[in-house]
């Protein structure tokens, strides 16, 4: 990643399949994931949050028409200006927290039945990021994302 990027928004859903809630800020908890987060879990390895691009989400719409904003993604960060499909196998820091890129995060059939057909297609290796937090700390809208 070439230079440093931003937390230009952040997400989290209280329980599986409920409605994504835009928060201010979130504490990230090493092995466990975003403390609120529907994916929170003490002791879970590699899945602790996702990210997913502004600019994707801006191609995506006007390239497909399809508009995923607001959180319907289903990811938990959205970044501006960071590369995050190189972050795989890397550690970058998010706020205060330091994570680890684990996977691609390639879109499913239950994002495309939240959203509208094409969802799936218009994402396909560019879904986001899945990472691990390896440190805890506190991410917030406008904190930087840059590689260590």
């Amino acid at each position: 990643m070439d230079g440093t990027g931003e937390v230009a928004a952040l997400h989290v859903a209280p329980e599986s399949g409920a409605a994504t809630e835009s928060v201010g800020s979130v504490e990230a908890v090493a092995g466990s994931g975003l403390r609120g987060d529907r994916h929170f879990d003490p002791g879970m390895d590699g899945n602790d949050l996702t990210l997913i691009e502004a600019e994707t989400l801006e191609a995506v719409e006007r390239e497909a028409d399809i508009e995923l904003a607001d959180g319907a993604h289903r990811r938990n960060v959205t970044t501006r200006d960071a590369a995050l499909n190189h972050l795989v196998g890397e550690r970058f820091r998010v706020g205060d927290a330091v994570c680890e890129g684990v996977e691609l995060c390639e879109p499913c059939s239950h994002l495309e039945s939240l959203t509208e057909d094409g969802a799936l297609s218009a994402l396909v290796h560019r879904g986001g990021l899945r990472a691990r937090v390896v440190k805890s700390g506190d991410i917030s809208v406008g904190d930087p994302v840059e590689q260590r």
